[in-house]
Formats: C-alpha cells, sequence, structure tokens
C-alpha cells in the first residue's frame, strides 16, 4: 500500500513510497500529527545514489517488523538531502556535534517542534529496533531529560553566528595556502589525505590558476593548443618540491595538480570505457571507488580537467609534458560527453546522479573478471585488455573482479580503442544503474559552465548546445519572478525553494555561457539572480546565509563557508560576483564579492582544503580580474578563434563577452567597442580601461600574458 510519499517528485521518496513505513514528506503536517499524535519526530535523510542509504532501506524500512515498531512510536519523515539542502545541514550540523562525524543515511530524532535530542547515521537493523525502543521508552519516562537536549542543541546551534570580517585573500595568504595544501598532499599517490579520497576539483583549479600566476607562461612561442595522441606516451607523477625549493620550471601547485589528476584519471574513480568519475576511492591509490556517479563531481572535473589542459605544454617541454595535456583535455572530452549520454533528461536539462548498484549489488555494472574478458573479445585480445587495465585472477574488487584502470597508456592506440569500444558495447547489455533524474539548479549550473566553456575550447559546438539547453529549462521551469526552484522532474518545478548555492552556480554558468555564444539575455539574467542574493540571503555583515530571508524558517539558519562536494553557497556567489561585476563595472557588485571572499583569508592557511572555490575565486579577483570583449561577425571563423585565445589564455575567472559590434545588447563591457578594419576584435580590459584592440590571437596571447 503507498503511502504519503507516492505523489513526490523527488526518485529518493519515491524509492520508499511502498515501504511499510507510513513515512511523510518533510512539512508542517508531520510536525502537527507528531503534537496530535504525543510522539517524537524520526527524520531520515538521505540520497538516490546512496549504497547505505540502500542498505538501511533493505534491512529496516522495507522489514515489517521494524516498521512497525517505526509507526506505534513515531512520526517518521524522509528527507531527500538534494532537495532540501537546508534541512540537511541544520540536521547534519547536529549530528555532527552530538557524535563527532556524520554522513548519510542520517537517522534524527527530533522533539514534535523540530528540535534534535539524538542522531545517528547508519544502524544495522537489529540495532535500530533496540534504538527505537529505547528512544520510545525514554520519551515515556524521561521526556523531559529528552526535551532539555533538545532545547540545548537548538539554543547552541541556533544562536546567531558571525564570521570575523577580514579582506579578500592577498597574494601572500593565496600562496600560503598552497604551502598548507603541500602538508597534506599524498607524494606517493596524489590527492589530499588517506583514504577514502575524494577528487579535490575546487582544488585543481585554484592550483591551476595559483601556479599561472606565480610561474607565467612565456609571452612568445607556439599558441597552437591541441593534443598531439589520443592517449600519448607512458605518464609519470612526481611529488612536488618543498615550496621553499621552488623553480621557475615548476611549481608545488602544479605538480599536486597534475599528480592528483593523472592519479585519479589512470585509477578505477574513472570510468575507462565510458567516462566520468566516480564519487571517491575507498582506498588510498584511487584503485576501487564507491560507484555513484554525481553530476556536481563531473561538472567540476570536467572544467577542472580542461583549465588544466587549456593551454599546450611549455615551449621545449619534454614529450611527457605534452603527453599530459592530451590526456587532461582528453579526459575532459570524454566526461563531458558521459554526462551528455547518461545524464542529459529529455527536458534538456542534467540528472543529479547515477546510482552506485545494479543488480542489488555495488559495482556489479562497471567490474570485469578475465572470464568475462574472454566472452566479449576472445583470448588474444583479453590478454592484451587485462594486461593494459589491470584485470587480475585475484581480482581488485569483491568476487575475483576487477576495476578497470589505465595505468600507462598503450602504444598501439588503434587495438586499444577497439577493445575499448567492444567492452564498452558489452557492458550497455548490463543492468544499468538506476539514475535520480531530478534536475538541480545549482548542480546545472556548474554543468552549463563546464560544457559552454569546453564547447569553445575543444571546437564541440553540440557541447554548447547542450548548455544553451539546459541554461534555458533553468530559466524556464526553475525561475519563477526573480527566484529559483531548487529541482525540477519531468519539465515540473519542485516546491523546495533555491538556496544560495543554486543562485550562485547558475549565475556562474550563465555567466560563462554568455561569454561562449555572445547572448546578452545570459548575462542579464545572471545579474538578475545576483540581485536577487543582495536582497535576501545577506547578513547584515557582507556575508550571506545559505537560505533567503523568506525561506522556511529552520531551529538554525545555516551558514557555511567552507567547500565540500561542492563549492558553498558563499564560494559560488563570490565567483560569479567577480565575473559580473568585471563584465558591467558595478561597484556593488565588486564590493560584495568582497565580503563573500572574506573567510577565504581565514582558511587559506588552517582548512585550504575545504576552500578550493573560494580560493579560486579569490585568484581571479586578484587577477583584476580582467575582462575580454571579442567583437565580429559571429560566423566569422576569427571571431571564434579569438574566443577561444580569450579562453584559453586570460587568467581563470576573466571575464569574457562577445557581441557583433553593432549592438551591445546592454552589456557594458561591449559598449562603444567595434571591429578595427571590419575584422573581428579583441579588447582587453581591466577596470574598464583597456589595452589597445588587437586583431590576431598571437598579439590577444601576448597582451594576456603582459
Amino acid at each position: 500500500m503507498p503511502n504519503r510519499l507516492s505523489e513526490a517528485t523527488s526518485p529518493y521518496l519515491l524509492q520508499h513510497a511502498e515501504n511499510p513505513v507510513e513515512w511523510w514528506p518533510w512539512g508542517e503536517e508531520a510536525f502537527a500529527e507528531a503534537r496530535r499524535r504525543d510522539v517524537p519526530v524520526l527524520v531520515s535523510v538521505g540520497y538516490a545514489a546512496c549504497h547505505w542509504c540502500h542498505v538501511m532501506a533493505h534491512e529496516s524500512f522495507e522489514d515489517e517488523a521494524t516498521a512497525a515498531r517505526m509507526n506505534a512510536h513515531f512520526v517518521n519523515v524522509k528527507v531527500d538531502r538534494e532537495e532540501r539542502p537546508d534541512v540537511d545541514a541544520v540536521y547534519m550540523e547536529a549530528t555532527q556535534a552530538m557524535t563527532g562525524q556524520g554522513g548519510w543515511p542520517m537517522t534524527v530524532f527530533a522533539t514534535p517542534d523540530g528540535a534534535p535530542f539524538y542522531c545517528g547515521t547508519y544502524f544495522p537493523r537489529d540495532h535500530f529496533q533496540r534504538l527505537l525502543e529505547g528512544v520510545a521508552t525514554a520519551w515515556r519516562d524521561k521526556r523531559p531529560e529528552l526535551l532539555d537536549q533538545g532545547r540545548r542543541v537548538v539554543d547552541a546551534l541556533g544562536a546567531p553566528r558571525t564570521l570575523p570580517s577580514a579582506p579578500p585573500p592577498s597574494a601572500d595568504q593565496l600562496d600560503l595556502a598552497v604551502h598548507a595544501l603541500v602538508r597534506d598532499y599524498d607524494s606517493a599517490e596524489g590527492g589530499f589525505g588517506d583514504a577514502p579520497k575524494f577528487p579535490p576539483s575546487m582544488l585543481l583549479s585554484f592550483l591551476t590558476a595559483q601556479d599561472e600566476r606565480t610561474r607565467p607562461f612565456p609571452s612568445t612561442g607556439a599558441t597552437e593548443n591541441r593534443p598531439t595522441a589520443p592517449y600519448g606516451a607512458a605518464l609519470h607523477r612526481s611529488a612536488p618540491p618543498s615550496p621553499a625549493s621552488d623553480t621557475a620550471e615548476s611549481t608545488p601547485a602544479w605538480l599536486m595538480a597534475t599528480g592528483t589528476a593523472l592519479a585519479m584519471a589512470q585509477g578505477g574513480m574513472y570510468d575507462q570505457l565510458g567516462g566520468g568519475f566516480a564519487r571517491y576511492s575507498v582506498d588510498r591509490a584511487w584503485v576501487v571507488p564507491h560507484f555513484e556517479k554525481m553530476l556536481y563531481d563531473n561538472a567540476l572535473l570536467l572544467r577542472a580537467y580542461l583549465r588544466m589542459g587549456r593551454r599546450p605544454a611549455r615551449p621545449g617541454a619534454a614529450t611527457a609534458d605534452t603527453a599530459v595535456h592530451a590526456l587532461l583535455r582528453r579526459v575532459a572530452e570524454e566526461t563531458a560527453d558521459w554526462m551528455l549520454r547518461d545524464l542529459r533528461t529529455p527536458e534538456g536539462g542534467f540528472a543529479s546522479a547515477l546510482d552506485a548498484d545494479s543488480e542489488g549489488e555495488e559495482g556489479t555494472y562497471y567490474v570485469w573478471t578475465p572470464a568475462q574478458l574472454r566472452e566479449v573479445l576472445g583470448e588474444e585480445d583479453a590478454a592484451f585488455a587485462a594486461d593494459v587495465f589491470g584485470v587480475t585472477d585475484e581480482g581488485t574488487f569483491e568476487h575475483g573482479s576487477s576495476v578497470l584502470r589505465l595505468p600507462v597508456p598503450p602504444a598501439d592506440t588503434w587495438r586499444f580503442q577497439r577493445v575499448r569500444d567492444a567492452l564498452l558495447a558489452a557492458r550497455a547489455e548490463r543492468v544499468a544503474p538506476a539514475r535520480d533524474d531530478k534536475v538541480v539548479a545549482a548542480w546545472n549550473g556548474l554543468a552549463i559552465a563546464g560544457l559552454a566553456e569546453a564547447g569553445a575550447l575543444l571546437e564541440r559546438p553540440d557541447l554548447v548546445d547542450a548548455a544553451r539547453d539546459a541554461a534555458e529549462l533553468l530559466l524556464s521551469v526553475h525561475l519563477r519572478d526573480g527566484r529559483l526552484a531548487r529541482t525540477s522532474r519531468d519539465g515540473r518545478a519542485g516546491t523546495s525553494a533555491g538556496v544560495l548555492e543554486d543562485y550562485g552556480d547558475v549565475a556562474e554558468g550563465l555567466l560563462a555561457l554568455h561569454g561562449v555564444t555572445g547572448e546578452p539575455r545570459y548575462a542579464h539574467e545572471a545579474g538578475r539572480l545576483l540581485d536577487a542574493v543582495l536582497e535576501h540571503f545577506g547578513d547584515g555583515e557582507g556575508g550571506f546565509f545559505d537560505t533567503a530571508d523568506d525561506a522556511e524558517k529552520l531551529f538554525s539558519r545555516p551558514q557555511d563557508p567552507t567547500d565540500n562536494a561542492t563549492p558553498s553557497g558563499r564560494s559560488a556567489v563570490a565567483s560569479a560576483l567577480v565575473t559580473y561585476a568585471a563584465l558591467t563595472g558595478s561597484e556593488r557588485h565588486r564590493t560584495a564579492a568582497e565580503g563573500a571572499l572574506s573567510p577565504v583569508a581565514l582558511l587559506a592557511e588552517k582548512a585550504a582544503r575545504f576552500a578550493g572555490w573560494g580560493l579560486a575565486a579569490g585568484e581571479a579577483a586578484l587577477s583584476g580580474p580582467r575582462a575580454v570583449a571579442v567583437v565580429g561577425d559571429p560566423d566569422d571563423p576569427r571571431t571564434e578563434e579569438l574566443v577561444r585565445t580569450a579562453l584559453a589564455w586570460a587568467p581563470l575567472g576573466t571575464a569574457l563577452s562577445r557581441g557583433d559590434g553593432r549592438d551591445d545588447g546592454g552589456v557594458p563591457l561591449l559598449r562603444d567597442r567595434a571591429p578595427v578594419g571590419g575584422v573581428p576584435t579583441a579588447y582587453v580590459c581591466e577596470g574598464f580601461v583597456c589595452k589597445l584592440p588587437v586583431t590576431s590571437p598571437e598579439d590577444l596571447r601576448t597582451q594576456l600574458l603582459a
């Protein structure tokens, strides 16, 4: 018998619609029912691609005996953390405060007013059943103590908190962040810290920008920016030198960025057949991933790999360096192709995630045994594939299966591509992981930015078209009266209001799309979103809350400046504000950007790993930020070449705009900019003070590197 989740739009909630648990969706009705029955609320938070959420669902929520206990003693509320990040944030803070750790599924027992008094994550069924009985007994016999515990949690977490004010990060502070990252860098395997290892996508963008600032590219030399081969020669990772021993030939920033990027791309984190990255590696060496694949990871990594590979190897670089740049661009392009193939929805947006499980087990879709290789490829090609991909009789995963890796790109690229295509076709016949097809505004904003820039740099108009389609979905379905809905599904907007990261990431995507396409509407819509941020999200101290002033009131108003799996709302808004201020000359938006960047200076030394997007935005602000206006006939290939040159050689975070030279479309940077002599022309500006216009990619590159 379906419960109250059967009408939900969230795929995660719909996964629980047939549970014997009498679930309620999040809302005042559930808490009113708890008050009527005089029972606690059990809040269960998870998401559709979460492996351990599935485990707890199968063990407990589908179990009649467990469900009977839940229904008898509690009002049970199921929350999709991706649909309601604000609810997730406040209860996760409580969970971490009470237990010292957090994760999903998150299990919270709360009063009928929503105050949490006992929190945890995954509980095995027997433990969970005992916990249910224990909490029910305590509610009956020791209620004053539970109510007091809830009040103390609410008082502690709901108290007003303001971050110390500071200027945006200086060059010295940004350099200090690199020194701090060196201490955490795994010089043997790449990445930061120990297992489990998460992809540091935002740090890769920061480290790339930092390297470009501290180790300028020669202003003369070849401008060709295409890889020479699809796979290249053997690649080797090396540890960064200590900051004190840095030379002009290399920087710790670049070596940490490339060491990590190569390790992930050559390991099991990266889908060697279909492209795209898994959520994280369970081991230090990136061999075995947690197999769920998230839109936000791949959108961020697409942009990070593209940024790292946007310029050619330096003049006189070794063959291996050239191969590194070829690999970076290949991985970026394959990731973009995977997003279009596996995540694109019929409405033009991008689905949230692919599940870790298929056929009831994690990773079944992706792993191979030697026998499976022989079945698809025959003896000789199977032996070749096993050697190339590291498939052994012992296996690297469960039941003698192996996760495919590519530690050394093969010399026989034609044979490799043939084998790879055959395995991919065979894998397509397996039962695929389920897809969470809700469209999240923030993550689609990240995808729009990455795809737009990839389409221009890789000369793939189809990627730009995909970015444009996603933008149109957000503007037509998610945007109402200047405000964003957090999610949509099947072309219908959800009921959850957008949070700060939605506004920042969507604005960022629209600004990137404007730069590539020249369509003024995208810049104007980005400005409206940022104006809504200034009106509804400000904290009165120059910073921002994660929820709007007219959003549902929770026991605490979340305000987290740290970047985690995605950019924090504050970092996302800071990045977009920096670009928009450069595009428009708006001092109001520039000042707001500086306020948003205030925590980055404080995080640079002590918590740089959790400030990657903010640090990257700090680098953009430090660069001016610059702005480039390209004007010329949109059908003239020379116009596109100038746009590609700007994307390849301008400091990361440079605002880009383009137009035809006849109508500025209301974009201030394009005002009074015209082609020189009827030839497509580029203007490099800082604070709307521009250098002499140039018409050749070589001259534009020289100006950008000056």
